[in-house]
């Protein structure tokens, strides 16, 4: 499985300059609220996929005053040899990627390669927020493990933002929404089974974490919803027609897909509290590690950030005896809170490294 070795971040959000050698089991990076220990999680994650856990755009990336940052990263991959990963980001939206000095031809080739899962407090929007929170992270896990699916999901949004600007002309060309209808078809289809086998695999084990988490305490459940569940996309689309050209966009399609989060029958986002939201949340990411994990044949990489905060003290020892207990590979975990966190991890093992932040900057102890 890809390790990563050693870091090197030039002005990533409050980063000025950072190179740092990392444990390949457990690092623990500690440090008040504010001071950057997310955004060095965040600059771990860029490497992997390529964009910000957090930013839709790159422009919150760059530290204040600067007109471009970079991420590099050293890592031993799976046949033993080191890799060495690098991005280059500037205010113009130019984005350079490269492996071992040599680009990509496209970005999104490298997506997959190094695989990675992060639980962090941004998660309660998949809790909280509409569908399209859940489809970005739906998406964000199967782009991971299938390119195919990567590519299904790039080719129907080309072609409804294609389909969405005819909608909006005065005089709707019907002949030619009915040829983008069957272009999306192809896409849509693969997408939908995607995801439908996705929710399905996921459920259970979900329901399991869960349940080891909280002690058994309620059962947790995970729908899967789309308009393609009552036919093809382009018998949907055509039925349709009259809605969309008066609406000016398309109404139906798996762009409107949705994953039901349930406790005891009733939405997460309304019976649960924090600390069960929570428990859920890490459950599901837990689960997306463990399908990852099994798809790969090796672990991904692991980022907590924040983790413990609103569990308590059983729900916290219930997750690291998790964490330690199932053949997890690197992990890093933040916490504002050094003296519980190293009391907790010293107690798993030995072959951890532990680093300070202040105001973007990181010392290792």
């Amino acid at each position: 499985m890809p390790v990563l070795e050693k870091i090197i971040v030039s002005d990533f959000r409050n980063i000025a300059f950072q190179e740092l050698m990392f444990s390949p089991n457990i690092n623990c990076i500690s440090g008040n609220n504010g001071e950057g220990k997310t955004n060095l999680l965040d600059a771990v994650w860029y490497l992997s996929m390529t964009k910000s856990a957090f930013s839709a755009s790159d422009r919150f990336n760059f530290r204040y005053g600067t007109g471009e940052f970079s991420i590099s990263g050293t890592y031993r991959m799976e046949n033993g040899l080191d890799s060495r990963f690098a991005i280059k980001v500037t205010t113009g939206g130019e984005k350079k990627l490269l492996r071992d000095d040599k680009p990509y031809g496209r970005i999104s080739e490298h997506i997959g390669t190094l695989p990675i899962v992060m639980v962090s407090p941004a998660d309660t929007t998949l809790v909280s927020e509409s569908g399209e929170e859940r489809r970005k992270f739906v998406n964000s896990v199967l782009s991971q493990m299938d390119r195919e699916y990567l590519a299904a999901v790039q080719q129907y949004n080309r072609l409804l933002l294609q389909r969405n600007r005819v909608l909006k002309d005065i005089s709707v060309d019907r002949g030619l929404l009915s040829v983008f209808d069957a272009r999306m078809k192809g896409p849509a289809d693969y997408i939908y089974r995607s995801r439908k086998k996705f929710a399905g695999d996921i459920a259970p084990i979900v329901s399991q974490y869960y349940r080891e988490l909280s002690g058994g305490c309620e059962e947790v459940s995970i729908a899967y919803r789309s308009d393609l569940d009552g036919g093809d996309l382009d018998a949907i689309l055509s039925s349709s027609i009259d809605r969309d050209t008066a609406l000016k966009y398309t109404s139906c399609g798996i762009h409107r897909d949705d994953f039901i989060f349930e406790m005891g029958g009733y939405p997460i986002r309304r019976c649960g509290s924090q600390g069960q939201q929570k428990s859920f949340l890490v459950s599901l990411k837990f689960a997306q590690y463990d399908i990852m994990k099994h798809s790969y044949g090796f672990a991904p990489t692991l980022l907590l950030d924040d983790v413990f905060d609103k569990l308590d003290m059983s729900r916290i020892s219930n997750l690291l005896s998790m964490v330690t207990g199932n053949d997890f590979g690197q992990i890093f975990i933040t916490d504002s809170n050094k003296v519980r966190m190293s009391a907790l991890v010293d107690s798993l093992t030995d072959d951890r490294a532990y680093f300070d932040c202040s105001a973007g900057n990181f010392e290792r102890q």
